[in-house]
């Protein structure tokens, strides 16, 4: 786990519960952004290295007659207007968001390599959005290790549906991938010799001879007013399979696609 950083704190629990039509609990959390040039300037770092880390963009834009900033904002992340960019930027910002709220606040161990590896911006990702590890000791093999799966949507306009359903709807199909996303993200630490981490990832591949907690999560991040229109007592979660284990979360804030903008335009000014 790295450094805590400094904008995790305007992501707040709210204390309000609402529930599902099948009465799963559903947390309300709500980022409180402001304009704190410090925080800003240093969540926009952290979000770069999501996509490109700072000790490899040099050897990156050699060839390319780009500067850093002009390769980032061509290149890397998904574009500002050209349509599906912004759709993409608002998808990823909230993936990269909940990735944080697992990491900092709930200390899972989560891998950042989805984009990292991104090769076309303005195309979402396939496979499972976050995956995180908990191993309670190293090098033993403990049926209280966990590996937790989040599938997270994101609605920053006005559109008339219930996001929290779509990120269930997504869920439904991660047990059958989670061989296919641990296998990719072997793949990806042999790459970089990541000897570390693909032992972590190996405990989790031998599920059948030494189990573990296996956990799910849903999220949508929304727009305040796309929140207030939700009507999530009528969301439908007791088709999931992992009911035992699964948790349903709604992020709210507001001007949350100004925020979005904002985030990728200083990670790539600043680079």
């Amino acid at each position: 786990m790295g450094k805590k950083p400094s904008h995790i704190k305007w992501l707040i629990d709210t204390g309000k519960r609402l529930n599902s039509v099948d009465g799963k609990e559903i947390e309300v959390w709500e980022l409180k952004h402001h304009s704190d040039e410090r925080v800003l300037s240093e969540w926009a770092a952290h979000f770069r290295n999501q996509y490109c880390l700072d000790k490899e963009i040099g050897l990156l834009i050699n060839g390319t007659g780009k500067t850093k900033s002009q390769y980032l904002r061509d290149i890397k992340f998904p574009d500002a207007k050209i349509r599906p960019g912004p759709s993409i930027r608002s998808a990823e910002f909230a993936e990269i968001l909940i990735a944080d709220y697992l990491e900092f606040i709930c200390n899972y161990c989560v891998p950042r390599l989805r984009y990292l590896d991104k090769t076309i911006r303005n195309e979402p990702i396939k496979g499972s959005d976050i995956i995180g590890f908990k191993i309670v000791q190293a090098g033993i093999f403990s049926p209280d290790d966990e590996m937790i799966v989040f599938e997270v949507k994101a609605s920053f306009s006005n559109v008339n549906r219930n996001r929290l359903q779509d990120a269930i709807n997504s869920s439904f199909i991660d047990e059958t991938r989670k061989s296919e996303s641990l296998n990719a993200l072997k793949q990806k630490f042999i790459i970089r010799h990541d000897m570390q981490n693909i032992k972590i990832v190996e405990r989790f591949q031998k599920k059948p001879d030494y189990p573990y907690i296996e956990s799910s999560g849903a999220v949508a991040v929304l727009e305040g007013s796309v929140f207030n229109k939700t009507v999530f007592s009528e969301t439908i979660a007791s088709k999931h399979y992992n009911q035992n284990y699964l948790s349903l979360i709604v992020v709210k804030g507001e001007n949350m696609m100004p925020l979005v903008h904002e985030l990728y335009r200083r990670a790539a000014d600043e680079a």
